[in-house]
């Protein structure tokens, strides 16, 4: 008798896979033997994944009825892991119209369960009383528990995993400020989750009988103040210990500011992370270890979660981080080049400069800029532009990157997010900076002969109204200092490279981001 073929997993659709847990979820999903489905706005930022073609890609939107009833049909498992966070006072409405839309969707397309990654809700407070954020993230989950299809929603207070947001904001609050001013919800407790431990519960929940239809609160082996795990975290990375003083005066708006200002996420995102940790929030169950049993060697607690966090950026492992979905608000316009281009203003600023080195060279130093090897160019004036977008809740220059030498489409670099790489030839970055208007940078290494290179770069902003024409004239004076200084030291980088191979490439002189160290 012939061997009988292995039936295949389900077939699972994620949403968000461009996100930070959607990018990781989709490789645990292929590893369990699950098929997998992606539904994305923008097919080309999944195109660097190294496990782009071991998936099926969807183009299309949450929001979209047609679309979503597309990516839906024959899929068994639907992850719904999208949400508006940050996108300003509108956000609950489009969060809600967003879940509706799935729901029916799901329902008609036969799905046989939905599983949503929510916040864990604090017992005994009034919905009126939540943060916006976790009361939008409540109400979807509602939502989707009412669809007519069997929902999984697991809900997380913190989590901890390299690249996640709120690890970011701990570990740049806890190594940069070795005293500190804080506020009174440092005290709140708080119960953290390893990202591995999430991962496990969301791949697990695609097995649940067809009778689960319920939320899980779900959350670490340890109940922690978000004080102790300042503490905490500075003894596993091996700081002095801190020094943690309330303030009570700092309210969620101010200390969203003074996160925006300390680390690398912005106000925007700050802000709700900030006000859902007024309230306690800790689990009242682990009914999830009925249907996805806890390991044999227990919960990650939060020492190792943070251990094995910082060994992933020292590592420059991040497969992805809180950056990895484009800012809210960020423009998702055609470039200028493309075919569904509609006119407008366009300014230009254009520079080419030979290079006294190949093109190889000439690419390790355009894939390597930003982060922690800056930008080449006046450093006061990248600064400058980095802390007034700040200032304003923009994303500034801290976001840094994900990986120091190599960039992938989707990527963010500092205020710009990679809009498409074509390697050992152009770099295209979109702006994600807070602008009157559209603007882009790309730069070109092209083959000169005998083993010489030309860089090209290009800089576009199509201006919004009079505000954007205005913007553009008023820095057009600082061009020659920023894009031509940027072009010119861009050229001598290559060449020192080019001087001294084997050697890695140079940092740029001054400001630098503040991404993976």
């Amino acid at each position: 008798m012939g061997q009988h073929a292995t039936a295949p997993g389900p077939h699972c659709l994620v949403t968000g896979a461009t996100g930070y847990i959607g990018g990781r979820l989709v490789p645990e999903l292929l590893q369990a033997g699950h098929r997998v489905r992606c539904l994305t706005r923008s097919p080309d930022k999944l195109r660097d994944h190294t496990w782009r073609n071991q998936v099926e890609v969807a183009r299309g939107d949450v929001t979209d009825a047609a679309s979503a009833a597309e990516a839906l049909r024959g899929i068994d498992v639907a992850y719904y892991l999208v949400h508006a966070l940050g996108t300003g006072s509108g956000f609950e409405d489009a969060d809600r119209r967003a879940a509706r839309v799935f729901a029916e969707q799901a329902r008609a397309a036969g799905v046989r369960r939905i599983v949503y990654l929510g916040g864990l809700k604090p017992a005994g407070v009034p919905d009126r009383e939540l943060s916006p954020h976790l009361r939008s993230r409540d109400e979807v989950g509602r939502i989707l528990l009412a669809s007519g299809v069997p929902t999984t929603v697991l809900r997380a207070a913190v989590i901890i995993g390299s690249g996640s947001a709120s690890f970011e904001m701990l570990r740049y609050l806890t190594e940069r400020l070795p005293v500190m001013v804080t506020p009174s919800w440092v005290h709140t407790r708080i119960q953290p989750i390893a990202v591995r431990d999430v991962l496990r519960l969301l791949v697990g929940s695609a097995g649940m009988p067809a009778s689960v239809n319920r939320s899980f609160d779900i959350g670490g082996p340890e109940i922690l103040t978000y004080r102790d795990m300042m503490l905490r975290y500075a003894a596993v990375a091996d700081l002095p210990r801190r020094l943690i003083l309330p303030l009570p005066v700092l309210t969620p708006r101010l200390s969203s500011h003074w996160v925006g200002l300390v680390t690398p996420v912005p106000s925007s995102i700050a802000r709700p992370l900030t006000e859902s940790l007024r309230h306690e929030v800790v689990c009242r169950e682990h009914d999830i270890a009925r249907y996805v049993p806890d390991p044999p060697g227990g919960l990650i607690g939060f020492d190792e979660a943070v251990r094995l966090a910082l060994q992933r950026v020292r590592d420059a492992q991040v497969t992805t981080r809180w950056s990895s979905s484009a800012l809210p608000g960020a423009p998702s316009d055609p470039l200028p080049t493309d075919p569904d281009w509609a006119g407008g203003s366009l300014y230009q600023d254009r520079r080419t400069v030979p290079v006294d080195a190949s093109r190889e060279a000439l690419w390790r130093i355009i894939e390597g800029v930003g982060g922690e090897n800056g930008w080449y160019s006046l450093p006061v004036a990248w600064s400058v532009r980095g802390w007034l977008d700040r200032l304003i809740g923009g994303a500034g220059l801290r976001r840094g990157r994900r990986d120091a030498t190599r960039l992938r489409v989707g990527d963010a670099v500092d205020f710009w997010r990679v809009e498409d790489v074509e390697p050992g030839r152009l770099l295209r970055l979109r702006a994600e900076m807070r602008l009157p208007g559209l603007a882009w940078l790309e730069m070109y290494a092209e083959p000169l002969g005998d083993g010489r290179a030309r860089y090209r770069q290009r800089a576009l902003f199509h201006p919004h109204g009079l505000l954007g024409h205005l913007y553009w004239w008023s820095i057009s004076p600082f061009h020659a200092a920023v894009f031509g200084g940027m072009a010119r030291n861009i050229a001598r980088a290559a060449a020192k490279t080019a001087d001294a191979p084997g050697e890695p490439a140079p940092r740029a002189t001054g400001v630098r981001g503040g991404g993976t160290r």
